[in-house]
């Protein structure tokens, strides 16, 4: 089964509570989503593989650790996913972005696709897919199977907030993809909302209803 890490920081968990809070405006809210993608792309970035590289600093040379070529590629899905971009780029700035749009249709829950614009490189490279909300995991299963089918190998999926039905869904139908969220919540509501949750994240994001 897929490899579930829960990043308890105290940073995100303090910011994650201002995410939640339904007063929390467009403005704040994008920054704060931003802030906290920033932060756990240091927990998804983890076992990143480093080489030795020698250097000189102002007073010798010296062997220093950088990054050893891996190529990274980041995928948000639409739109909510956005949100997570710019706050892993200020880190990863040489990754790829790709773009899924998927949309979970409001009488079946099912994920319906849209748009899917990838690099063409994305079976050499580690792809993170960004979403705020792992709800039902229909939508983020989609995005895995998109990747799949075009070559994908190195996949991890990242969010904000999980409902439990959604990370078993995700972890049967692809058990070698590593989960990040910052939280896991209790349910979800008649209407596949994620409780307590943080209420549809796009709208927030975009101060759209």
């Amino acid at each position: 089964m897929s490899k579930v890490v829960v990043i308890d920081h105290p940073l995100v968990q303090h910011k994650l509570s201002f995410i939640r809070d339904k007063n929390t405006g467009p403005k704040e809210f994008r920054e704060l989503v931003e802030e906290v993608s920033m932060l756990m792309a240091y927990e998804v970035t983890r076992d990143l593989t480093l080489q030795d590289t020698e250097i000189e600093t102002p007073i010798c040379s010296t062997m220093t650790k950088t990054l050893s070529g891996k190529k990274i590629g980041i995928i948000p899905i639409l739109r909510a996913g956005l949100g997570m971009v710019d706050g892993m780029m200020k880190l990863i700035p040489a990754a790829k972005i790709g773009h899924i749009g998927v949309y979970r249709d409001p009488d079946t829950f099912k994920p319906v696709a849209y748009y899917c614009k990838l690099p063409g490189d994305i079976a050499e490279r580690d792809l993170i897919i960004v979403d705020p909300m792992l709800a039902t995991g229909g939508s983020a299963c989609a995005a895995i199977d998109f990747l799949k089918e075009r070559g994908a190998v190195n996949i991890s999926l990242m969010g904000l907030i999980a409902a439990p039905e959604g990370l078993e869904n995700v972890r049967k139908k692809h058990p070698d993809v590593p989960i990040y969220v910052a939280a896991v919540d209790q349910c979800l509501n008649e209407h596949a909302y994620i409780v307590p949750g943080l209420g549809d994240a796009g709208d927030r994001l975009f101060g759209t209803k």
